[in-house]
């Protein structure tokens, strides 16, 4: 198994010795990957070697371990911390529990309490180590939320939110049968006072309906849907549509003597897969609001009252979501898959049903467009009104193909933007660095609060644009000053280092050193000959 990593911080070297050659690091499991003497090493250290255990002194120079151990809770949560201290002083140990610290020990140190302790964290780690790797237990958890899983999948099928080619692949992985072949689906309506319809009315519906229903060559499934019982229903042939509509009639029917309330049930039409149960869910929506009209207690069937319904194609909240990722994050060939698939709905469906399902496309790519704060005619073109008609084209090939330049033109001018935004932000940040880097307390808090950014996106932001890290690139303009003050100024050392952003110059010179491989004396000897 992989040797757990441990980076060791204290300022006394015999200590930091005397650990690393009295444990036997490879027999407890573990591996001493570092040590720093002190605090500002330990947190660079850290940050580089990613260790998963810390022994830390808590009497530091630069940075005590308090604030170290502070620090790393939010840079590396998942870490045990061990604190050292000399002094058996509760408010320490206090302060260290809050903190997050495994383990307290005190000073002197002693090899066989800290191997105890080193085996107690090697116990745990494994542990988590284990709990990750334990595939049974992950299908024991997955298995206890398949129920959830499969009302939440039932859910998204019936509102569109899931794309054709994901519908059979979640189903299986959810272990959910379903066919091809010919379905429909039916809402279920309990009417009557909305504020009853709560779940236990409702799993009392579901239990109803499972039980009583009954029709040769259909199989149904009830799932509940809002605040509606939901019939998914396979048919074997067409025409056994209307023998279907008679036996919810008699459900209906029969809900008022078995329940003592009475059933509206909305029935969509007949589609030719489970991929599209969400437009015959969308009928039987429809179909429910006529039973103002129609009554309660009765089965209301879309064919009747909209028998073209079905010729519409619908731009669904899935394909809105899949288009602006497409646009937004994806590439210029992802973009353009998707209006393919858009295209290909429009060419199976009536032309004369289709303006409105182009006008939802292009009201998508406007407020796209206007959301990344670019001008619509830099998109759409000079004279753009913002309605598009399909009878405009002479074909649809050429609406894809318009529709797949403005997606393609969107696409570029939003990366673009997003490009020239991360570099003003850097710029913006490198500026207040140069104004601020003789301010002891300029961290990257400090900064995002000026510039209104979370700390952890502009970290990531500033080393992919810069290539070093905020702390690196801070600590280099202020040698950088340091040095230039050094060449030119007959300055003192530590005003040179208050100058630059150190109050203790003792650290000042370490940092020095270690950067240019002089100590501030000798480098300023070097530069004057």
């Amino acid at each position: 198994m992989e040797e757990y990593r441990v980076l060791l911080a204290d300022d006394e070297e015999e200590i930091r010795s005397g650990i690393s050659r009295k444990i036997d690091w490879a027999s407890l499991g573990f591996r001493l990957v570092g040590e720093a003497g002190n605090g500002e090493e330990a947190l660079e250290l850290a940050d580089q070697l990613r260790p998963d255990v810390v022994l830390t002194d808590i009497k530091m120079p630069f940075l005590d371990g308090l604030e170290l151990c502070r620090r790393l809770r939010v840079s590396l949560p998942g870490a045990r911390l061990v604190v050292f201290s000399g002094f058996d002083d509760f408010e320490y140990a206090r302060r260290a529990m809050s903190l997050g610290v495994s383990e307290y020990i005190l000073k002197p140190i002693n090899a066989p309490e800290l191997i105890q302790v080193l085996e107690k964290l090697r116990d745990q780690l494994d542990r988590q180590r284990l709990e990750r790797r334990d595939m049974e237990t992950l299908r024991r958890r997955y298995e206890e939320s398949l129920p959830v899983l499969r009302e939440l999948f039932y859910t998204r099928l019936l509102s569109g939110q899931l794309r054709p080619e994901q519908v059979q692949d979640r189903a299986a992985r959810y272990e959910i049968d379903l066919p091809q072949g010919l379905w429909t689906a039916a809402l279920v309506h309990v009417d009557g006072d909305e504020g009853e319809r709560d779940e236990l009315l409702l799993l009392s519906v579901q239990s109803f309906l499972e039980k009583h229903f009954a029709l040769e060559g259909c199989a149904a499934r009830v799932v509940l849907y809002g605040d509606m019982a939901a019939l998914l229903v396979h048919l074997d042939r067409e025409e056994r549509l209307y023998p279907l509509l008679e036996e919810l009639e008699r459900l209906s029917r029969l809900s008022q003597s078995y329940l003592g309330f009475r059933l509206t049930t909305g029935v969509g039409l007949v589609c030719r897969g489970p991929e599209e149960l969400n437009r015959s869910a969308a009928g039987a929506r429809s179909a429910l609001d006529y039973r103002v009209l129609a009554g309660g207690g009765r089965v209301i069937y879309i064919g009747d009252l909209e028998p073209q319904s079905a010729a519409a194609p619908s731009f669904e909240e899935e394909d809105q979501r899949a288009l602006s990722a497409a646009v937004k994050l994806g590439t210029r060939e992802q973009a353009e898959a998707v209006v393919r698939e858009l295209m290909e709905r429009l060419r199976q469906a009536s032309l004369s049903k289709c303006d409105l399902f182009l006008l939802e496309v292009v009201t998508c790519l406007v407020r796209l467009t206007r959301s990344g704060g670019l001008p619509v005619e830099e998109v759409f073109g000079e004279g753009f009104t913002g309605t598009v008609s399909v009878s405009g084209f002479s074909s649809l090939e050429e609406l894809g193909d318009w529709l797949a330049e403005r997606c393609g033109r969107l696409h570029d001018l939003l990366g673009r933007r997003r490009s020239d935004s991360a570099w003003q932000l850097v710029e913006r940040a490198k500026d207040y660095i140069a104004r601020h880097y003789m301010d002891e307390q300029l961290s990257v808090e400090t900064l995002c609060s000026h510039i209104h950014l979370s700390p952890t996106y502009f970290s990531t932001l500033f080393k992919r644009e810069v290539g070093i890290s905020f702390t690196a690139y801070v600590t280099k303009v202020r040698m950088e000053e340091a040095a230039r003050l050094l060449r030119e100024t007959d300055e003192k050392t530590y005003r040179i280092a208050e100058a630059t952003g150190f109050s203790d110059p003792n650290y000042f010179s370490y940092v020095f050193k270690r950067h240019f491989g002089l100590s501030p004396s000798k480098f300023r000897a070097g530069q004057r000959g």
